[in-house]
């Protein structure tokens, strides 16, 4: 399946102060779920990049290593458009140089989401709270992309402009 064209402004969205859902599935059938505390994506969108605590993400990690299979959902609160992407390459990896303070401008732009509907500071950091040394990434090419907006085009395949 050939990867996705992602446009800029979807590649913003991303990047933006969105929440961000990482799914993994075992090869019992079992899914899990993780919250990434960030993202880097290239400037192509062919490869992303998710934070997630270590500790807490185990259970994904290891269907990655077992399956490569990701799926993850990128959602603006305030709006509830959502976008997932998925992918059958994924990897965990260390971070980059520059990758925690791609972690701290998202606690940031998170903040600045939520707190715009009512959510406390404090609440959402102490939710999006992990020291730097516990992180790990898990990396992907994006094979496939939906629009998960609730409506009627959720499920569609997502098109430039989405």
């Amino acid at each position: 399946m050939s990867a996705p064209d992602l446009d800029p402004g979807q590649i913003a969205f991303m990047r933006g102060g969105v929440s961000i859902s990482v799914a993994s599935c075992g090869s019992n059938g079992m899914p899990q779920l993780v919250r990434a505390i960030g993202c880097r994506v290239s400037d192509d969108g062919r490869r992303v990049t998710v934070f997630v605590p270590e500790a807490k993400s185990q259970a994904v990690q290891r269907d990655i290593f077992a399956t490569g299979a990701i799926a993850v959902a990128f959602t603006q609160p305030s709006t509830h458009r959502t976008m997932q992407l998925k992918s059958r390459d994924a990897r965990v990896t260390a971070l980059a140089a520059d990758d925690v303070q791609l972690v701290e401008a998202y606690r940031d732009a998170f903040v600045a989401e939520v707190g715009a509907i009512g959510f406390h500071e404090h609440m959402v950091r102490t939710l999006l709270s992990c020291p730097p040394e516990q992180l790990v990434a898990l990396s992907f090419c994006p094979s496939e992309a939906y629009s998960q907006t609730p409506g009627p085009n959720a499920g569609k395949k997502l098109e430039a402009g989405e």
